[in-house]
């Protein structure tokens, strides 16, 4: 547990004004995590929806919890960076039959594994969960953490822009809920689909708390973001969707027209092997 304490609090101090926004390029294995490190990642983040298609699951709470913390006791094992894990909204129950203590259980479970932080999510199936019911969410989560003796980075996603509930209010509603999941033990705030900079700078200025986005192809530049006030930056599911389109190209070209140079630039196998030597 010191061992985790210690990139817990140095997992929070890269979300410091200050400092270059935190760059998380998502994984979802052992091999993508130690790429990842690899490439000059000062920590790791999970991708709830490429650890779901890794394992033939769709996105948005359809993965069984025991595989989801399969992946992450392996990630953590693989990386001697802090790791995030995305946890989508906890994997206790679906609404109506939402069970907090299996959140509880979720949280000890993470923290097991050596996990730093969660991402936890406040949709499921495109409906948002009512502001209330997600504050006891997350307060379970905090109460939890600190019983295991974790300060645990609690980044709360609200789907206030992504869900399209909200088209002529999104703003209002994104700083009513983050106002309120801060209050409830938040420590940051993940605002996807938004990738206007007026709309994010006006977000950081108005919350008192670390502002993530989410970013990719058409998404304004890391140094747009930061200037915008954003501290943090992820990619999301966005870095397996590459990979598996590279899976289609080689797949395509062998079946077509028979030749391997889609297989150009691949790494060695005594390169990925050394990826994993002890």
């Amino acid at each position: 547990m010191t061992a985790t304490a210690a990139r817990t609090a140095e997992f929070h101090a890269l979300h410091q004004a200050g400092r270059p926004p935190l760059l998380l390029v998502n994984v979802w294995d052992a091999a993508s995590a130690k790429l990842t490190e690899e490439a000059g990642a000062a920590a790791i983040a999970t991708s709830s929806s490429a650890i779901s298609w890794s394992l033939g699951y769709p996105d948005g709470n359809h993965l069984p919890r025991g595989l989801a913390l399969d992946a992450l006791r392996r990630i953590v094992a693989a990386t001697r960076l802090p790791v995030t894990a995305d946890i989508e909204t906890g994997y206790a129950g679906e609404a109506g039959n939402y069970r907090q203590a299996l959140l509880g259980d979720t949280i000890r479970a993470v923290i097991d594994a050596g996990a730093v932080g969660v991402n936890f999510e406040d949709a499921s199936g495109g409906t948002l969960t009512a502001i209330d019911e997600q504050c006891r969410r997350l307060t379970v989560i905090r109460e939890t953490a600190a019983t295991a003796g974790v300060d645990l980075y609690l980044n709360a996603r609200t789907d206030t822009y992504l869900s399209g509930t909200f088209a002529d209010h999104a703003f209002e509603e994104t700083v009513r809920r983050a106002e309120a999941y801060l209050a409830a033990g938040a420590s940051g705030i993940f605002v996807p689909g938004v990738t206007d900079l007026h709309v994010l700078h006006e977000l950081a200025r108005r919350l008192p708390a670390p502002l993530n986005a989410l970013a990719g192809v058409g998404a304004p530049s890391v140094g747009e973001l930061h200037d915008a006030g954003v501290r943090r930056i992820s990619i999301g599911g966005n870095t397996a969707k590459a990979a598996y389109a590279t899976v289609f190209r080689v797949a395509e070209e062998i079946f077509g027209d028979g030749n391997w140079s889609e297989l150009a630039g691949a790494r060695s196998h005594a390169d990925m092997d050394a990826l994993f030597e002890k």
